[in-house]
């Protein structure tokens, strides 16, 4: 009965205990409540990013499978797995304190002391056997340490899944830049070429010019110039892609196979969804590395609560429960009962400071997890904001850009034709092919940019995958 009443009080204290971490209060939004030159028309108009998972963000087969590959095979993803499944192991380990650790024991002895040892004189052999259930060192939180701990190891936990969820987003964005940089450099390169074809006309015309005395070697020079320019243009650009295509492999885990040449304005067209920015608030639940910063958060609130229950009294229950006997055969018969009950008070009184030292250790923790969760919001804000300025002045600079290579175009051919007229210097017609190439090359790099864009802003937003 005495036994039934201790249990009863201990499975009372238990559930009654208290906690001592500090309630918990979301910070206030560091960063203005509207992204600039957003307004609302402009956010109602197009999908959220909630409604939107990769497969349906991203149109391009090819990329979609790429990206299927990444998730699969990409080695850093997969130590973020890894993570993930450490922080997990580490929390189970510490919500296994909540709960009485109860183990089973059996045991025999059976000993002789021989008679010049024994205290009687004659040889004494004696036997013992036990059988038991242990109750080890479980501690009462009724201070709510151990709760405040497991708390801030679920938090951990937590925060570690949020950052592998920021870790596949970033994957999926690196994934598709690079792919877009591919296209980039496969439209590039097929202008090269074409502009090295027709260098290469328009060498073999001059240097005959030259050798018939109808023109100047300095305008054969100039021509071989401007083909030798064309030739290691092509030859950087190559490079660029075999480099290019190096970082996608090891993105993508696997060796790349089939990967067919396609300029970028093969897959432009549609190649991504219109999305809307939403509000800054929507950052807090839709960005996986502000919800990291969060658990982080909470977990630092909840160690300060353990290092207060420091401060109290701490009590730990020992006991066994079982039977035991002289003899083998009696160790299950009536009587045979025993049992043991062992708890212990810690009352902290002089720690030279300590206790107090790690109470302010925890809170200045606090403090920097709120601030590292403000600049996690405010980075957040700024990527979204950064890719919104993107969308908008990219279109312009492709407009703009298309016109300067129309001009550049006509200024080449006018350029051609002055020359062949003879009213103008084959220097004219050099510099006039050069800014038409570098027009070129120019809108290609700047309509790619436009779409890393709108893949940055995807993933700014939080993606979804």
């Amino acid at each position: 009965m005495k036994l039934r009443n201790i249990l009863f009080l201990v499975i009372v204290t238990f559930l009654t205990g208290c906690s001592l971490s500090p309630s918990y209060e979301r910070p206030m939004l560091p960063t203005a409540a509207t992204y600039p030159g957003v307004n609302d028309t402009t956010s109602q108009s197009t999908l959220s990013i909630e409604q939107l998972g990769w497969r349906e963000f991203f149109t391009d087969t090819k990329l979609q499978e790429l990206i299927v590959q990444a998730l699969e095979n990409n080695r850093d993803l997969r130590i973020a797995i890894q993570r993930v499944k450490e922080a997990r192991g580490l929390y189970g380990i510490q919500r296994a304190d909540l709960l009485p650790n109860i183990s089973a024991s059996a045991m025999g002895n059976r000993s002789r002391v021989p008679a010049d040892l024994s205290p009687t004189g004659r040889t004494i052999i004696s036997e013992q056997y036990q059988a038991n259930l242990s109750l080890s060192t479980w501690e009462l939180d009724f201070w709510g340490r151990v709760r405040s701990l497991t708390v801030a190891g679920l938090e951990t936990y937590l925060a570690t899944e949020e950052a592998r969820r920021a870790a596949t987003i970033s994957l999926v964005a690196q994934v598709a830049n690079t792919y877009l940089l591919e296209r980039e450099l496969d439209e590039r390169i097929a202008i090269a070429q074409q502009t090295l074809a027709g260098r290469e006309d328009s060498y073999r015309i001059a240097r005959r010019r030259y050798e018939v005395g109808y023109t100047s070697r300095l305008d054969a020079a100039q021509a071989e110039t401007l083909l030798n320019q064309a030739r290691a243009d092509l030859a950087t650009l190559m490079r660029q892609r075999d480099q290019n295509r190096n970082a996608l492999t090891l993105l993508v885990g696997v060796p790349l196979t089939d990967f067919e040449t396609r300029p970028l304005s093969i897959i432009e067209p549609g190649f991504v969804r219109e999305i809307s920015a939403g509000l800054p608030s929507d950052l807090l639940i839709n960005r996986p590395d502000v919800l990291a910063a969060e658990h982080q958060l909470k977990a630092a609130n909840a160690n300060i609560g353990a290092a207060r229950a420091a401060f109290f009294p701490r009590i730990v229950l020992t006991g066994d429960l079982g039977t035991a006997s002289a003899e083998l055969s009696g160790l299950f018969a009536a009587g045979s009962g025993a049992w043991s009950f062992s708890p212990s008070l810690t009352l902290p009184i002089f720690d030279a400071g300590r206790n107090l030292a790690n109470l302010d250790v925890s809170k200045a923790r606090r403090n920097l997890a709120v601030a590292d969760y403000e600049r996690t919001i405010q980075g957040a804000f700024r990527e979204v904001a950064d890719a919104l300025a993107d969308r908008r002045w990219l279109a312009e600079q492709v407009a703009a850009q298309q016109a300067t290579l129309a001009a550049q175009t006509e200024r080449a051919r006018l350029a051609g034709l002055r020359y062949q007229n003879g009213a103008a210097p084959y220097l004219e017609v050099l510099d006039a092919e050069r800014d038409r190439f570098a027009a070129e090359q120019a809108l290609v790099q700047i309509r790619r940019a436009l779409l890393s864009g709108s893949v940055n802003l995807y993933t700014a937003l939080g993606g979804r995958w």
